[in-house]
C-alpha cells in the first residue's frame, strides 16, 4: 500500500459515503505506513479513530484489499496531542445558511476536551425548510429556540414518522444558534452516538470526565431518543444528564418517532419529556409535498437553466409518493439527473419510465373493508350499524364518507363497493359520492375528517 493508492482509495470512499461524511471522517485520515500486511492510518483524536473503525472499517479494509491483497488487517488511531486537528465541520452555502464558524468546544477538565459533535448538513437549515399544516407549529417552535435568550419551553421534544422534518430542524436551530452567539456550546448527536460514547467512557473508566464534558454544554440536542429504550444504564445516564442541564437552565432539544408515553423508557424519563413543549410533526399533505417540490426544482433550475419539466409532473409526485419526504425528495433528485444526462425535457412519461420502482413501492394497496374499519373507528360506531339497513344521520353521514374514500382510493367499481357495503345498489354508492364531494366544498369539518383519514389510510 503508497500513498498514492491511499490517496485514489480516499476518492472512492468520497464516492460512496457522500461529501459531508468524507469531509468529517474520512479526509482527515493519514497515511502511516504499512508492515507486515498492516495498514496504520491516523485520526485526528482517539474519538475519531474510534469512530471511523466502527463505522467505516470494514468498509476501508474492503477497498484497500482490492488495491493490495497482501493487506489482512488495519489500524486506525489518533493521532499525538500536539498534533492532533479536529475535522473540519461541514458549512452551510452563505448565501442560505449561517456563515459564522462553529464555535469551539471547551475544554471541561484539564485533560478532556468535548468530542467533535455529529456533523451538521449544510442543506438543513431554516430557508430551506418547506412550511406547511402539518409542520407548522413545530416550526415555529424550533424558531423561537432558536432565538436564543432566556429558555421558554424545555425541553422541546419533536416526534414524528420518518422523514417528516424532525432532524432537518435540529440541524436548522444549531446553524442558527451558532451564527447569532458563537460563542455558545451548542452539541447535536444522536442518542446512538450518546450510547456509545458514555460505553466508552465507561470502558476506558472516564465516566467522571464524560459527565462534566456533558453537563458543560449549554444547548444540546439529542436525535432519535428512542434508540436509549432498554438500554437500563445509558438511561440512567441521560436522565442524570438532563436533570443537570435543566437545573441549569439550559436548552435541551430532543427528537423521537412517538410521543414519550409511547416510549419504552423509564418513567421518570418519560416524564421528564413531557414537562417542556411536545410537538407532533404530521404526515406531510399534498399541498406541503407540492410545496416542497417547487422549492427543490426552483433550486435545481438555478444551477441548470436549460431544464424543462412539463406540467403536472410535480403535481403527480405529490400526489403518488405520500409517505416519506426523503423518499420524494430522492425521486425527484434522481429524475433531474436522469433528464440531464440524457438531455430529455422532464414529461409524466419520463417521470413514469424513471421512477418506476419507487412509484411501484409507493402505491399503498388500500382495501375497502380497511377504509370501512378505519372510519367506524373515527366516528366512533360499530362496523355492522354501518354497513347494516340503518338510514339514521348518525350512520349514513360516516357511510358515505366510507364510500367516497373507497371510490377515490381503490380500484374497485361503484357495483363491488355497494356490495360490500352490505348489498347496496351502485346508484347509492354514486349518490353517497356526490353528497360528500358537495359537503367538502361546504363543510370544514367534513373536509378534515376526509383529510385526516387519508392520511392515515396512506401511513
Amino acid at each position: 500500500m503508497t500513498i498514492e493508492q491511499w490517496g485514489k482509495l480516499k476518492e472512492q470512499l468520497r464516492d460512496t459515503i457522500g461529501q459531508s461524511n468524507f469531509r468529517n471522517w474520512i479526509e482527515p485520515l493519514q497515511f502511516a505506513g504499512e508492515e507486515n500486511g498492516v495498514v496504520r492510518i491516523t485520526a485526528p483524536t482517539n474519538f475519531a479513530g474510534t469512530y471511523v473503525t466502527r463505522t467505516y472499517g470494514d468498509m476501508i479494509l474492503n477497498h484497500i484489499a482490492a488495491a493490495d491483497s497482501r493487506v489482512r488487517r488495519i489500524e486506525i488511531s489518533g493521532m499525538p496531542a500536539n498534533m492532533a486537528r479536529r475535522p473540519e465541520q461541514a458549512r452551510p452555502p452563505a448565501a442560505t445558511a449561517p456563515a459564522a464558524q462553529p464555535a469551539p468546544q471547551r475544554a471541561a477538565t484539564g485533560a478532556g476536551v468535548m468530542p467533535p459533535p455529529a456533523p451538521l448538513d449544510q442543506r438543513f437549515t431554516f430557508d430551506t425548510f418547506v412550511v406547511g399544516k402539518p409542520n407548522e407549529l413545530a416550526h415555529a417552535a424550533a424558531r423561537r429556540v432558536a432565538e436564543g435568550g432566556p429558555v421558554t419551553f424545555n425541553p422541546l421534544f419533536l416526534y414524528g414518522g420518518v422523514g417528516l422534518g424532525k432532524t432537518h430542524l435540529m440541524h436548522a436551530i444549531a446553524w442558527e444558534l451558532r451564527q447569532s452567539q458563537p460563542d455558545l456550546n451548542v452539541v447535536y448527536l444522536s442518542a446512538e452516538q450518546f450510547m456509545y460514547r458514555f460505553v466508552q467512557a465507561l470502558r476506558e473508566r472516564n465516566i467522571i470526565e464524560f459527565k462534566s464534558l456533558f453537563r458543560s454544554v449549554d444547548v444540546l440536542m439529542v436525535d432519535d431518543v428512542q434508540f436509549i429504550a432498554g438500554k437500563d444504564s445509558t438511561q440512567e445516564e441521560f436522565f442524570h444528564t438532563f436533570n443537570a442541564l435543566i437545573d441549569q437552565n439550559k436548552q435541551i432539544i430532543i427528537s423521537g418517532d412517538r410521543a414519550p408515553g409511547e416510549m419504552e423508557l423509564e418513567e421518570r424519563i418519560k416524564s421528564r419529556l413531557q414537562c417542556g413543549l411536545v410537538v407532533d410533526l404530521h404526515p406531510t399533505d399534498y399541498e406541503l409535498r407540492l410545496g416542497i417540490l417547487q422549492s427543490k426544482t426552483e433550486t435545481f433550475r438555478a444551477q441548470n437553466p436549460g431544464l424543462v419539466i412539463a406540467d403536472g409532473v410535480l403535481e403527480f409526485l405529490a400526489h403518488r409518493i405520500s409517505t416519506n419526504v426523503r423518499v420524494l425528495e430522492g425521486a425527484l433528485t434522481r429524475l433531474f439527473a436522469f433528464a440531464s444526462l440524457v438531455g430529455r425535457e422532464i414529461t409524466l412519461d419520463l417521470a413514469q419510465e424513471c421512477l418506476a420502482d419507487i412509484l411501484r413501492l409507493s402505491e399503498r394497496k388500500v382495501t375497502v373493508e380497511e377504509i370501512q374499519r378505519k372510519v367506524a373507528d373515527h366516528y366512533s360506531i360499530r362496523l355492522s350499524d354501518m354497513l347494516g339497513p340503518k338510514r339514521v344521520r348518525s350512520l349514513a353521514r360516516p357511510r358515505q364518507v366510507a364510500m367516497y374514500l373507497a371510490k377515490t382510493m381503490t380500484s374497485r367499481s361503484l357495483p363491488e363497493i355497494g356490495r360490500r357495503f352490505g348489498g347496496r345498489d351502485h346508484t347509492t354508492v354514486l349518490h353517497g359520492v356526490r353528497r360528500i364531494e358537495e359537503l367538502m366544498a361546504i363543510d370544514g369539518q367534513v373536509a378534515e375528517d376526509l383529510e385526516l383519514l387519508r392520511r392515515m389510510l396512506e401511513a
